[in-house]
């Protein structure tokens, strides 16, 4: 079935190459060799917009796609209703309609909405596509629990279990967003059942948010997902879902609605397992209207304090033996509002673990969270007496260490939660600091909970790793001796001093001597973290520039090469950001770029690319170029500055800047590698693990 959009639907040159499933360059190909490729209708000479339908016309009559539909093609219009709850509630109501579901339940253009779930029948995963846009469009207004942290979450709950998650009848998410975590428990609970073959094990998955858009989303994600994929209608849909209840009796009973749970009237109803991502830094929730509320059973939550009242309330939603896995902010663990909470937490022996994680795993990614893991109180005093705490907060730099800017090696997630995993089971190696301390102790003034005020990371300074260290430093002290003879030797330019003669990379680009390919957010579900296959494209992004210094994921080579930004061997890449601003010449390739990340590609005989990245990454074409308007200001690209020279000059140039990139590095490395042999020997000699001669 084919169809065509509205007229008012506008693309970019970037969806288009989406729907067609190319590359943006090819696009622009097109545009330049076929006359009849659509004209602009709307946009910039920088960001063309074409009229959807025509481009859909042209493409099918060109022979440059297969079929005339498919999700791509459906996105625009979705994306045309406008602001994100007309997106998010047409979304909801094509997963509803995928489930069998007839009644319409939120108000979405009907055409739309059957056209999408038409779609699916040919190609299964409509829904999740829609869904997966419509997050990485609205990303600056939502925060979601990446895949891999749901999923340790609900390992470690289910590992804190008696049975594991076997005899798990219910879980619950009282902040569930769009439904990562509870998705994330009800898997675990389906491998788990199926794996001990439990007969009629119904799962009770239970989620509340005060978001309408992101309850319908939930609500429909979760019952799409309790059934298995198929490539029929929905009424083979609901066939296949019947049989799948007789086969293996795990069907989840999903039970979404919109509110907000600290206000709401306590639910009676409790349940085996709670896994919440709370809301941070709330001003108004509610402190005034439920300070006496009854579940305060460990202290009246500050007004300062509200993620303190939302492990009161995940708490209070255990049934006995349940378990909770909260993620929370760091400074939760210290602040002087909270202790009294604190300290009654550990009394009771609820608080069972508190796990810092590195930055970089959630939003907001600058900082180092927190997991805190928390049972159903009991009418016993805990016997133990002890509390885990696990530091994970160093093992990403241990990861990355050698990493280049290419971002080959980086942060491997898969094996940093596996070693929390086992931190939390009791493995005697786990990998990763971890120490079980007495309650007592923790029970002073502060009753400071941060793992790293009392887990001890033991560094062996061993003779074999303080001689590497000595080595890397004698190299980098070398290279340095070796540069600075040769920079020491530029003179100043002789003459008058007068204005250099330059040029903008706009002006280089309207000339045809450059191109400009700029990156894109990319998709949380297509990113993948892990040990990467030989053919794997590096992913790299502003954050990983911040954080890791490099890539820290990956994509497929087929996913990456339609969907991503792709660098070529020669590229200068520039960080158009003030806080990462920064310009190299890419030497491997191909690297996928994530948003602020802008590709410039020379054309043949024109430009050197060292050159050009000694010209651009200039601290003062920085502060020209850029917008200074707030703390995470934009560098304009097309105003950055060049100088006007010859190629053969630009070689000579690109040479030196080559050796002050080189000069950089070596005294980054020297930086670093000092400053791990000052741990070292500090740790050495103050544990007598070292003596002086």
């Amino acid at each position: 079935m084919e169809y065509v959009s509205e007229p008012s639907v506008r693309v970019t040159l970037a969806e288009i190459s989406r729907i067609a499933g190319v590359g943006r360059a090819a696009v622009s190909n097109w545009r330049r060799r076929y006359e009849s490729f659509p004209a602009p209708v709307g946009g910039s000479d920088t960001s063309p917009q074409f009229a959807l339908d025509e481009v859909q016309v042209w493409l099918r009559e060109n022979g440059k796609v297969k079929g005339g539909s498919g999700p791509e093609w459906l996105w625009p219009e979705f994306e045309a209703l406008g602001d994100r709850e007309a997106m998010g509630l047409a979304i909801a109501e094509v997963g509803s309609r995928l489930v069998g579901d007839d009644a319409v339940r939120h108000s979405a253009p009907r055409r739309l909405v059957e056209r999408a779930v038409a779609e699916d029948a040919r190609t299964p995963g409509v829904f999740d596509f829609l869904l997966r846009r419509w997050l990485e469009t609205h990303v600056r207004q939502l925060s979601t629990t990446p895949a891999p942290l749901a999923r340790l979450m609900a390992e470690l709950a289910g590992s804190q279990r008696a049975q594991g998650f076997t005899d798990v009848r219910s879980v619950a998410d009282p902040a569930c967003g769009t439904g990562e975590l509870l998705l994330a428990a009800a898997r675990s609970h389906e491998n788990a059942t199926l794996t001990t073959a439990v007969a009629d094990q119904t799962l009770a998955v239970v989620g509340r948010d005060i978001d309408p858009v992101q309850s319908a989303l939930a609500s429909a994600r979760l019952r799409l997902a309790a059934q298995p994929s198929t490539r029929g209608t929905v009424e083979a849909r609901r066939v296949k879902t019947r049989s799948r209840r007789s086969r293996f009796g795990v069907p989840w009973e999903v039970q979404i609605c919109t509110g907000d749970s600290l206000r709401a009237e306590p639910d009676p109803r409790k349940v085996d397992v709670v896994l919440c991502a709370p809301p941070t830094n709330q001003r108004d929730w509610g402190h005034e209207e439920i300070a006496t509320d009854p579940r305060w059973s460990y202290g009246i939550p500050p007004r300062s304090e509200p993620e303190l009242a939302w492990v009161q309330h995940a708490v209070a939603q255990l049934a006995p033996c349940g378990v909770a896995v909260m993620l929370l902010p760091p400074a939760i663990a210290a602040r002087r509002a909270g202790k009294q909470i604190r300290a009654a937490l550990l009394r009771s022996g609820v608080l069972r673990a508190v796990i810092a994680l590195p930055s970089g795993t959630a939003p907001p990614y600058s900082i180092s969270l927190h997991l805190w893991v928390l049972s159903a109180p009991t009418d016993r005093p805990p016997s133990a007496g002890e509390l885990l705490l696990v530091d994970a907060t160093t093992a990403d730099a241990e990861q990355s260490r050698g990493g280049d800017r290419a971002g080959r090696t980086g942060f491997d997630r898969d094996v940093l939660y596996g070693r929390v995993l086992a931190a939390v089971q009791g493995a005697a190696d786990s990998g990763v600091g971890c120490a079980r301390v007495p309650v007592i102790d923790l029970l002073d003034e502060h009753v400071d909970l941060t793992p790293a005020r009392h887990v001890t990371h033991t560094v062996t300074a061993s003779g074999t790793t303080l001689k590497r260290s000595w080595a890397r430093m004698e190299s980098d002290v070398e290279d340095l001796r070796r540069l600075s003879a040769t920079l020491s030797r530029l003179r100043p330019a002789g003459g008058r001093e007068t204005e250099p003669d330059v040029i903008t990379v706009g002006d280089l680009v309207r000339g045809g001597a450059l191109e400009i390919h700029s990156g894109q957010t990319p998709s949380e579900e297509r990113v993948r973290d892990g040990d990467p296959p030989e053919d794997a494209v590096p992913v790299l992004t502003l954050h990983d520039l911040l954080v890791h210094g490099g890539a820290s994921r990956w994509l497929p080579t087929e996913e990456a090469t339609v969907s991503a930004v792709l660098t070529a061997p020669g590229d200068v890449v520039v960080a158009g950001s003030t806080r990462a601003f920064d310009a190299w010449v890419e030497v491997a390739g191909p690297t996928a770029l994530g948003s602020q990340l802008h590709a410039l590609r020379a054309a043949p005989g024109h430009l050197d690319p060292w050159f050009l990245a000694g010209c651009l990454r200039a601290p003062v074409n920085a502060r020209r170029a850029g917008t200074h308007a707030t703390a995470t200001s934009r560098v304009d690209v097309r105003r950055l500055r060049v100088l006007r020279l010859p190629l053969t000059e630009q070689r000579r140039y690109g040479e030196v800047f080559r050796q002050v990139i080189e000069f950089e590095r070596a005294l980054r490395g020297v930086w670093s590698t000092g400053s791990e042999l000052v741990g070292n020997l500090n740790d050495a000699l103050s544990e007598g693990r070292l003596r002086p001669e």
